[in-house]
């Protein structure tokens, strides 16, 4: 107690300026939680599409080697119902190699392109070449 009969306060507590520190660290610990947490959000997601793309490019090349060598031109579509937000888009033509003048009759270049949404944030690129052997 003080000699006036009031207890004495200055040795209790928090000051404003520790308190104004405490916060600015634990704001500067939420914003790094929280760009993490972002960060871990996008990669998800790009880590989604790279897997599906994958797989969907596989299938339509599968389904390119089973069908009629003649009936190969470029194309665009998209994969339906299962995979509504995804489309593709295929160019053929011939490659350019230089050697032997007869090697474009029989070789084909095959750029097949999957992408997701219309802004086409998203892309995966396949290349083939496919031998076609004249009948």
């Amino acid at each position: 107690m003080s000699p006036t009969g009031c207890r004495d306060f200055e040795t209790s507590g928090f000051t404003f300026l520790e308190v104004m520190v405490a916060m600015a660290i634990i704001a500067i610990a939420l914003m790094a939680v929280l760009g993490s947490q972002s960060q871990s959000l996008s990669l998800a997601s790009e880590a989604r599409f790279s897997t599906t793309a994958a797989f969907l490019a596989q299938s339509k090349m599968a389904e390119i080697e089973t069908g009629d060598p003649h009936d190969l031109c470029s194309d665009s579509g998209d994969f339906g119902e299962f995979f509504p937000c995804y489309c593709w888009d295929l160019v053929v033509r011939d490659p350019a190699l230089g050697g032997p003048e007869k090697v474009p009759d029989y070789l084909k270049r095959i750029d097949l392109t999957i992408s997701r949404g219309e802004d086409e944030l998203y892309q995966y690129r396949l290349r083939l070449y496919r031998f076609f052997p004249k009948d």
